[in-house]
C-alpha cells in the first residue's frame, strides 16, 4: 500500500517531534533514537536502518537538514564524525500536519509555536 504523498509515517513524525523539541539545535541519530527510545519509556532504541532511512526520506522532501560534524571536534573527544540533523520550516509544517490529520499530540507540547 503506497502513502499519500505528504505523509508522514509514525517512526517520521516522531523524529520531527524529537527535532523540533530541539528547537535550533542539532542532534546526531543514535541520540535521536535514543531520545525516541526514551519517550516511549522502552530501552529498545530503533534500528538503525530503519531510522537512517527515515532520516533520509525527510532530507529528501525537505523536512530536515544534515551535515557532518566538525572533524576537530569528533578528534578533540577521539571519535568518528558524527552526521547531525536539523528540522526545517517544511518539517514543521509537516509535523503541525500530521498532528491535525492524527489527531495526536497538540503542536504545542511538541515544542511547536501555534500558527
Amino acid at each position: 500500500m503506497r502513502r499519500k504523498p505528504g505523509t508522514l509515517l509514525d517512526l517520521e513524525a516522531r523524529i520531527l517531534e524529537v527535532l523540533s523539541a530541539r528547537g535550533r539545535g542539532e542532534l546526531h541519530g543514535f541520540a535521536i533514537a535514543k531520545e525516541i527510545a526514551d519517550q516511549r519509556g522502552s530501552r529498545r532504541l530503533t534500528g538503525h536502518g530503519t531510522l537512517y532511512k527515515a532520516l533520509g526520506r525527510l532530507e529528501d522532501t525537505g523536512a530536515v537538514t544534515s551535515a557532518w560534524e566538525d572533524s576537530a571536534a569528533a578528534e578533540r573527544d577521539g571519535r568518528p564524525r558524527r552526521r547531525e540533523y536539523r528540522i526545517t520550516g517544511a518539517g514543521v509544517s509537516a509535523l503541525r500536519a500530521h498532528c491535525a490529520e492524527t489527531a495526536g499530540a497538540a503542536p504545542t507540547r511538541l515544542g511547536i509555536e501555534p500558527r
